[in-house]
């Protein structure tokens, strides 16, 4: 495994945590039903969406280098 390898993996594994938290963040804020949860329920869910996006990207960059190798 190389470095790019690695940082790729490293930024997968960020993406994914921070959609978990936004995820855990607004169900939570749903469950309590708060002042935060009206004011904020579509940010949250938004910025789910582009976390999720992210780091589908980022696990399609680690299958097409798994595939095709870049020839350097």
């Amino acid at each position: 495994m190389n470095d790019m390898d690695t940082l790729l993996s490293f930024f997968l594994g960020l993406a994914m945590v921070a959609t978990l938290a936004v995820l855990v963040v607004g169900i939570v804020s749903f469950a309590v039903h708060g002042q935060f949860y009206i004011k904020n329920a579509n940010k949250l869910m938004r910025a789910r969406v582009i976390l999720q996006g992210i780091a589908l990207l980022i696990f399609a960059v680690i299958m097409w280098l798994a595939v095709a190798p870049p020839q350097l």
